[in-house]
């Protein structure tokens, strides 16, 4: 058992970024993670769900869902598991931030439109991307200029994150190493406590023996449904893998293979489970 909370199931991840007591982390991060625009100073919580206008359209619930001081609305979410449409979604809930926005009567006349940020945890690759951060504003084609600055979309994709921590030079990429790395970690190094203060307010909340009975039986059920979930998709990843295999894409399975006994092994599957599933010895799961 580990001795830090995975921050990425989740029960985990509202616990350490949509609670009051979790603004002491989550605007340093927010903050952190977007130096070049005005310092959020507060920020409330909001409903997270967001009843459609009519009764047959879809409802939308974030993971997290505030405004700042100055009015800015904010969605942060976390997604396990790979989905092939998911940069729709993203922006399906982009827009239904901005279209809860709009006020009824002949006087409003958009002028008060918010901006919307939209920050996306991804523990998959973003289809057609491959690098960590993705900063999506609406521009200019040809120039490249910021044609709109009210909607912006950020994808971290930590798959794609695999700096080492002596590797990690900015206060965005010591947030993003902590977090992808916290379940296995015996604490967040001792350097970016100190530059970033926030980080050891984290690791408090991180420690599983700090949890109340409550909690710990709240965070172990959204464990057993995430290993589930990451169990189940594994398998049929696997079965797809065989039955596509063709001559020649030997390492590319493997590869998969591997990447998925990370990912079981990082959730706290026992080994022996993991070679089931996966058909990979011993010897190289424990080297992963």
């Amino acid at each position: 058992m580990s001795d830090f909370l995975t921050p990425f199931t989740d029960w985990s991840f509202k616990f350490f970024f949509g609670r009051e007591q979790s603004k002491e982390i989550l605007i340093p991060f927010l903050n952190d993670l977007l130096p070049e625009e005005d310092a959020i100073v507060d920020l409330h919580f909001l409903d997270r769900e967001q009843q459609p206008e009519a009764r047959e359209n879809r409802l939308c619930i974030f993971d997290i869902y505030c405004q700042t001081d100055t009015g800015k609305h904010f969605i942060v979410e976390m997604q396990r598991q790979s989905q092939v449409d998911f940069k729709d979604r993203a922006f399906f809930y982009i827009s239904t931030a901005v279209t809860r926005q709009g006020k009824s009567g002949n006087d409003w006349n958009y002028n008060g439109i918010a901006p919307v940020y939209g920050v996306f945890f991804l523990d998959f690759h973003l289809s057609g991307i491959n690098k960590p951060i993705t900063d999506v504003v609406l521009a200019d084609r040809e120039t490249g200029e910021v044609f709109y600055h009210k909607i912006r979309q950020v994808f971290i994709s930590l798959p794609d994150f695999k700096l080492t921590a002596d590797e990690c030079n900015t206060k965005f990429e010591q947030w993003i190493y902590s977090l992808k790395n916290m379940e296995t970690l015996g604490h967040i190094p001792e350097q970016f406590k100190r530059n970033i203060p926030a980080l050891n307010r984290l690791e408090e909340l991180a420690r599983v023996g700090a949890l109340s009975s409550k909690e710990y039986d709240q965070y172990q059920e959204s464990l057993k449904v995430h290993r589930d979930n990451l169990a189940v998709l594994t398998f049929t990843h696997l079965e797809g893998r065989k039955e596509g295999r063709q001559e020649g894409r030997k390492e590319g399975l493997l590869e998969g293979k591997m990447d998925d006994a990370r990912n079981l092994k990082r959730l706290g599957v026992a080994t022996e489970i993991i070679m089931q599933g996966t058909g990979l010895s011993r010897e190289v799961i424990e080297r992963l």
